[in-house]
């Protein structure tokens, strides 16, 4: 069966719940989320959930977190005990991390 997608992603039956095949949308963070590791897309560790408010953590990142994933999360800055991390740049919320979506 041929798959009935427009050129932006719209399959006809999305219509009805508006909403698109291909997004996926992560829930806002929770307190609950306080203290759960944040990994890659790759499974590597980058720190940890301290503080959540909505669609915004704040994470204490890893000692050895290398620059390059720093430059793409936006941390470029050194020296601060959190960097902010947006539920934009999360694929997966689970009960024990945070996993990071494959492109940032």
């Amino acid at each position: 069966m041929r798959d009935r997608r427009d050129r932006d992603g719209w399959r006809p039956q999305d219509a009805r719940t508006n909403t698109r095949a291909t997004a996926s949308m992560v829930r806002n963070f929770r307190a609950e989320d306080e203290g759960k590791r944040v990994i890659t897309a790759d499974g590597d560790e980058i720190g940890t959930i301290e503080k959540t408010s909505g669609s915004m953590a704040h994470v204490k990142p890893t000692s050895n977190l290398s620059q390059s994933v720093r430059r793409r999360l936006g941390w470029a800055e050194e020296g601060e005990d959190t960097y902010e991390l947006r539920t934009s740049k999360v694929d997966d919320i689970g009960s024990n991390e945070i996993k990071l979506k494959k492109n940032l």
